[in-house]
């Protein structure tokens, strides 16, 4: 019988709660704020991070895990008797983590005997935040249920080849501290009361649209939103250190959907260090890309 363990980062945004609920493996992305090393998740709660953000001279960066961390993660798991490993990571056009999983499990069955009696199955999420962890979530209840390998592993491939973030900034300072967006552009932007909204699906980030004023985030979100999901599939709301945005987009799409939210996701550091964390978006189902 297969002993299954999912493991993932901490760009999926997974509560705690549900991480232990259901035996989930979160490695913990390295944070540097103001010169001093960080660990998401471990040294602060999302909340104590976004005002570490306000507070820092110089803005948080982020740092990707190991190589030689995953590898001591497969080792570990093969001690515990795991026969498969499905390891979902954020997504390999963001982040240099996938390729450091994909060298550790070659360098994991180089080093380990029998190695071969754990495999290691390695899952680009190609997104982040709700994205990545929604399926996350979904992997480890088909886990404990008892499902096979290839279903777990059917269910991922098709979930992230389909699923996007639709979000919005309801400020571009950040952007503009990360280097995200030139000083200039956040400017204009500013000046002229442009949001832009940001969709990224498939590692793909594009803004296929801008608003003008804060009240006509949410409509246009709802309005993307419509135009693209699949009709009747469960959807998620994420949001950084206002939940009013939540509720808001919450409340917005159930009356034209029909239906609540599945997830109400709080994005953490991992996110919040590029975009911000004055944040409100939509994570859907879509239709297929190749």
């Amino acid at each position: 019988m297969n002993k299954i363990k999912i493991l993932t980062d901490s760009s999926c945004d997974i509560p705690k709660d549900k991480e232990k609920e259901l035996d989930i493996k979160i490695m913990n992305f390295p944070i540097i704020v103001d010169g001093k090393d960080y660990h998401e998740r471990v040294d602060f709660d999302s909340n104590e991070y976004f005002k570490m953000m306000d507070e820092s001279a110089e803005f948080p960066s982020t740092s990707q895990i190991t190589m030689f961390e995953f590898l001591e993660a497969y080792k570990e798991l093969f001690k515990q008797g795991f026969t498969d490993v499905i390891h979902i990571t954020i997504s390999s056009t963001g982040s240099n983590t996938h390729n450091a999983a994909l060298m550790a499990r070659n360098e994991f069955y180089d080093e380990v005997e029998d190695a071969d009696r754990m495999r290691i199955h390695i899952v680009d999420s190609a997104n982040y935040t709700a994205v990545q962890g929604y399926g996350v979530i979904q992997a480890g209840i088909k886990a404990q249920k008892g499902s096979s390998v290839d279903e777990i592993l059917s269910y991922l491939e098709d979930w992230y080849s389909s699923a996007e973030v639709i979000f919005a900034a309801y400020t571009l300072k950040y952007a503009k501290r990360s280097g995200r967006i030139s000083a200039t552009a956040a400017f204009a932007g500013e000046m002229l009361g442009l949001k832009p909204i940001i969709k990224i699906a498939g590692g793909v980030s594009s803004t296929p649209s801008k608003v003008r004023g804060d009240k006509n985030i949410i409509p246009k979100i709802v309005e993307m939103a419509e135009d693209e999901m699949i009709p009747h599939t469960p959807y998620c709301i994420v949001y950084g250190s206002i939940k009013e945005y939540a509720d808001e987009l919450s409340k917005a799409m159930t009356k034209k959907f029909g239906y609540p939210p599945e997830w109400i996701c709080q994005i953490g550091a991992a996110v919040a260090s590029n975009a911000g964390h004055q944040v409100a978006g939509v994570v859907i189902k879509s239709n297929r890309r190749k």
